[in-house]
């Protein structure tokens, strides 16, 4: 694992933004997977 502070505010403002899209990405399927899994 890398050191979550990084030298480069460029480089930990972009691995932000993908682990906040990652964490959107998942919170959409769980969404779709209840909403087929329900009656």
């Amino acid at each position: 694992m890398t050191p979550v502070l990084e030298p480069n505010p460029q480089n930990g403002r972009k691995k932000l933004g993908l682990v906040l899209g990652a964490f959107l990405a998942v919170t959409v399927i769980i969404s779709v997977i209840a909403t087929i899994a329900s009656p």
